[in-house]
């Protein structure tokens, strides 16, 4: 099976890229293996007290990526710089089914890819 990895560095609601990552994702996931690499900012997606008003939740299409078979993972030091934590990969504050693992794993992610696709404003 094919892979395709995302990569994304916008926070959610500053540009459509993470709408366009989910969109891509979807479609992929019928065929392929996802992989989504969360960093920079980025990392704010999957929170999960987020509740906007006037947009779709982000992180919560995240986490429906995440339970149809996504792996999706933020960097460890773009995460603690805005504050997040995690426990084995597991953030509190993060939707379930999203890790913060290592940088590490982008370069896996990389290598196993078939196809990249970075999305960034």
């Amino acid at each position: 099976m094919a892979t395709l990895t995302i990569i994304l560095t916008d926070g959610p609601y500053i540009s459509e890229c993470a709408e366009m990552a989910v969109k891509i994702a979807k479609a992929a996931l019928v065929h392929h293996k996802v992989n989504i690499f969360l960093y920079l900012d980025a990392v704010h997606i999957p929170k999960g007290s987020q509740n906007p008003v006037h947009f779709v939740n982000i992180g919560r299409l995240f986490e429906e990526l995440a339970s149809n078979g996504a792996t999706i993972r933020a960097c460890p030091r773009c995460a603690a710089a805005r504050g997040y934590q995690a426990a084995d990969g597991v953030c509190q504050e993060y939707l379930p089914g999203i890790e913060i693992t290592s940088l590490y794993d982008l370069a896996e992610m990389l290598k196993e890819s078939d196809k990249v696709i970075a999305l960034s404003k």
